[in-house]
């Protein structure tokens, strides 16, 4: 006996489906919206006026596929030549230990409930003479207001710049007593689920060619300060996000530093810049270098120099998955005529 289906249970059918679908719960399922890693970047002026370390770093980020990623914070500075995110924790002339003492973070980390933060702080701490220990009492509970907000934080914290201000003659040893205290500090306060990473910003950095003042980094200190984040920014995005830079279609690149000749006082360099991904075709790139201390670009071919940032030339921006172009410069250095140190960081997009 065939069966007839009656007109209002049909109805009734045909809006379930409806409803069903509205709220996912029929045919395949739909993913879920990835949430940014808010980072937060806290520090003093060398972080936020304008802190253009940030811009080199965003883009390096960017470039490299690290896409989903937020930079957080309650200041909003955009005075740096390259397109960011320019939100940022960075106020000028602050102290960590007064920050601590007057519970300033909580409000901050309240507003932006940051995954990572990203600190550079202390530095008018040691210009004013306080003492290491306090100093570090005053990382200590910054951190522990860090994971109060977020038990899972993880944190980068940096050996800072070195600061040698004409007003201040025993700031560049103040600063390298500071230093060395981090390390062991780190090293107690890390725990598994929220580590405290030191990042060396000091080895490399020379006050008289990387600032402008003898404490605020220049365009050569920022490309060296985003150079020396990257690499431990990136290692706390999870591989296989999107954005995940080992992805063979991201549209990646590395860059390849060789010493062609060195002689006394100078040397020669070439840079090969390889398109890392295997179907996508790079437009542009970008390589910042991290020079010897000493060392300083006299002059570049095969590329436009800014700071010590090398941008492709006009006719080898576009490069083919794997191929490789390559640019060479030449520097002077104070140091003795020895295979130089250069590392090379590339970006694209």
């Amino acid at each position: 006996m065939r069966s007839r289906r009656h007109p209002l249970l049909a109805a009734l059918l045909a809006a379930l489906l409806v409803f069903a679908a509205g709220f996912g719960l029929a045919g395949a399922p739909s993913a879920a919206a990835a949430t940014p890693v808010r980072i937060m970047p806290l520090g003093d002026s060398i972080t936020g006026s304008p802190g253009c370390w940030r811009s080199l770093l965003w883009n390096q980020l960017q470039n490299a596929g690290y896409t989903d990623i937020d930079f957080v914070g309650t200041l909003n500075a955009q005075s740096c030549a390259l397109t960011h995110d320019a939100d940022n924790e960075g106020h000028g002339g602050f102290q960590a230990t007064a920050t601590a003492d007057q519970n300033l973070l909580p409000g901050w980390l309240a507003a932006t409930l940051p995954d990572i933060v990203v600190m550079h702080f202390g530095t008018n701490d040691v210009w004013s003479s306080v003492a290491p220990d306090t100093i570090l009492a005053a990382y200590t509970r910054l951190v522990g207001q860090m994971r109060a907000s977020n038990p899972a934080m993880k944190v980068l914290v940096a050996q800072l710049i070195p600061i040698n201000p004409s007003s201040c003659a025993e700031c560049a040893a103040r600063t390298v007593a500071f230093n060395q205290r981090i390390p062991a500090w780190a090293a107690g306060i890390t725990t598994a689920q929220s580590p405290v990473t030191v990042v060396d910003q000091w080895t490399g950095f020379d006050t008289a060619t990387d600032t402008y003042d003898g404490v605020h980094p220049n365009a050569s200190g920022d490309a060296k300060m985003a150079a020396r984040w990257y690499p431990a920014l990136s290692a706390l995005l999870t591989p296989g996000d999107p954005g995940d830079p080992g992805d063979p279609g991201s549209g990646g690149c590395s860059a390849a530093f060789r010493a062609v000749s060195v002689w006394q006082g100078g040397y020669q360099g070439e840079v090969t810049v390889t398109n890392t991904s295997s179907t996508a075709a790079i437009s542009s790139w970008a390589v910042t270098l991290v020079l010897p201390t000493g060392s300083r670009l006299t002059q570049v071919w095969n590329g436009a120099l800014t700071g010590t940032t090398v941008r492709n030339a006009g006719w080898n921006g576009t490069v083919t998955p794997g191929a490789s172009t390559t640019f060479g410069f030449l520097a002077d250095t104070s140091a003795a005529a020895d295979t130089p140190s250069v590392t090379a960081t590339c970006s694209a997009s």
